[in-house]
């Protein structure tokens, strides 16, 4: 028989130290077509992951070496991120950079936990 050992989560809540803005893009007033504006839609702490190494090579041949995986806590039914949103992250090493969300998905060792998938939105 196998013997139990205790594992440790992959993430927990100290590791959640950066604050990121998911958004929505909301139509231009006036007469002029586009989109400008944002609308906040939730706020949070984050753990930032960039692409890992194993996942390199496949991001090389899709072109999305500025991928990230965000991990936050799940809001449950206070937010659900889709892919008509966009993330934003508050720290010195993203100023200025917008990400598109791709994917969204529950963190399944933690399941207190959502990842977050974006790109780089030009």
């Amino acid at each position: 028989m196998r013997r139990f050992e205790y594992k440790p989560p992959r993430v927990h809540s100290g590791e959640l130290r950066t604050p990121v803005i998911f958004y929505k893009y909301v139509p231009k007033e006036g007469p002029e077509p586009g989109q400008e504006k944002k609308k906040v839609l939730f706020s949070t702490w984050a753990k930032i992951d960039k692409v890992w190494l194993r996942d390199l090579e496949q991001a090389k041949a899709n072109g999305t070496l500025s991928d990230i995986t965000i991990t936050i806590r799940d809001p449950q039914a206070e937010y659900i991120p889709t892919n008509k949103h966009y993330v934003e992250i508050d720290a010195p090493e993203y100023k200025g950079k917008h990400y598109n969300i791709k994917d969204a998905q529950p963190d399944l060792q933690e399941k207190s936990f959502i990842n977050v998938i974006a790109s780089l939105s030009s």
